[in-house]
């Protein structure tokens, strides 16, 4: 569900266009970005099912996608956003940032902590849309389509035409380049 998280963006930008689409962009992958680390020091990591592939992966990153670990980094983030843009896009950085857990919570196999390192032993959460691929890939698709859909109805109102070709070229690029992501993710 990597692209399907930049269709959230595309559609957020549409409805608070004072944020850069950078922040949101990055606010979407916020919580991969943060598993990097974490599985370069061995604390977080992921398994290929069978061959792998797209949705063929179980995802232990037990400290940066449990429940609670996705609400300190939705929260610390939010806070430190809205020292950037004010108190509103703070919020809204936020609630980007845990709409990558919520997502995952869909497509995931059972492999998502609620609590850092999986703490207490709880049953692990995931509802496994993964293990329908059609499914999964037209969940992402339509994720795309209705953040491009409303990023462009959000560009043509921009104001003066200088604003709303940019807006529509980068539109176009960005529209583009997320379905040649699903493609390559689910194809190759």
């Amino acid at each position: 569900m990597f692209a399907g998280h930049f269709g959230v963006a595309a559609a957020v930008k549409s409805k608070a266009p004072e944020l850069p689409l950078w922040s949101l962009l990055v606010s979407t992958q916020l919580l991969d970005i943060a598993f990097i680390p974490f599985n370069l020091a061995g604390l977080e990591y992921m398994e290929p099912i069978g061959e792998g592939g797209y949705a063929n992966m179980m995802i232990y990153a037990f400290y940066t996608h449990s429940l609670v670990g996705a609400l300190l980094l939705s929260l610390l983030f939010g806070f430190l956003g809205s020292k950037f843009w004010g108190k509103k896009s703070g919020v809204i950085i936020g609630a980007v940032i845990f709409s990558h857990w919520i997502l995952d919570l869909l497509v995931h196999r059972p492999d998502i902590p609620i609590f850092p390192g999986n703490a207490g032993n709880f049953p692990l959460l995931g509802l496994g849309l993964w293990q329908s691929m059609p499914a999964s890939i037209l969940v992402e698709f339509l994720l795309i389509a209705i953040g491009s859909f409303l990023y462009f109805k959000y560009a043509l109102k921009s104001s003066g035409p200088k604003h709303r070709v940019k807006g529509i070229v980068a539109g176009c690029v960005m529209t583009l380049f997320l379905f040649l992501s699903l493609g390559f993710d689910a194809f190759l």
